[in-house]
């Protein structure tokens, strides 16, 4: 794979990873594999009110990341 590849350049332009609220489909429903891992991390955390049905993705993403922090993963 080339080092000049955008689509794994680890620069801070880089599409790799883009914040949720800049998201153009951060408004729709979180997906369904979102759902599941949200579930799963908020019962590792004994944080159940972080998960709730009718997030969207971008909400979704960030509580997965919060989560993540909160756990150490």
């Amino acid at each position: 794979m080339s080092a000049n590849n955008p689509k794994v350049a680890d620069t801070p332009n880089s599409n790799t990873e883009k914040d949720p609220d800049d998201w153009t489909t951060g408004d729709e429903p979180m997906t369904g594999a979102q759902a599941s891992y949200l579930k799963t991390l908020s019962e590792q955390a004994h944080d159940s009110a972080s998960f709730a049905d009718d997030l969207s993705k971008a909400e979704a993403s960030k509580r997965i990341d919060a989560l993540r922090q909160k756990l150490g993963l």
